[in-house]
């Protein structure tokens, strides 16, 4: 499991504050699966920063507005997230690339890929590209994704 960094926290808040104003700090740790605390540290930061603006509804309720400031923000968080998600995809595929490229040098032309995250699937399509078959055969070379790292298993390394 990955955690938020903080920019990709504050990206859901000033998101989930644009669909629901009248959100509360609970709902939205709830959202992020954090506690209410750390909800309140990125609220008061995007406040004092002026991306952020609140008002009282009522003696406990607040109405968080996004300020002109705050959307420019979030188009930067937005686009700096796709940027930092393609630079993943890339790498994991360069990598599972070079990985392939092994495989068809030991002579192999099908492999078992490990795993059902996004990265095992980068991975999956890049097999199918390369012309390498996937398959669920227990005695085919293994492919398995440790983090952003790929991984070749063959019966010889065994």
């Amino acid at each position: 499991m990955s955690y938020p960094s903080n920019a990709e926290r504050d990206l859901i808040i000033l998101e989930h504050i644009e669909q629901d104003p009248d959100t509360s700090q609970a709902a939205l740790a709830s959202q992020l699966e954090v506690a209410v605390g750390t909800v309140n540290w990125h609220l008061k930061r995007l406040i004092e920063k002026g991306y952020v603006k609140v008002s009282r509804l009522e003696r406990k309720k607040l109405k968080y507005i996004i300020t002109p400031e705050g959307l420019l923000f979030r188009a930067r968080l937005t686009v700096d997230y796709i940027q930092n998600s393609f630079n993943l995809y890339r790498l994991v595929r360069l990598r599972a690339i070079a990985t392939l490229d092994e495989l068809k040098t030991l002579g192999y032309s099908e492999v078992c890929v490990e795993g059902n995250d996004e990265v095992a699937e980068i991975c999956r399509l890049t097999c199918l590209e390369q012309g390498i078959s996937v398959v669920e055969d227990g005695s085919a070379p293994k492919m398995k994704m440790v983090g952003l790292k790929v991984i070749l298993t063959t019966k010889e390394q065994a």
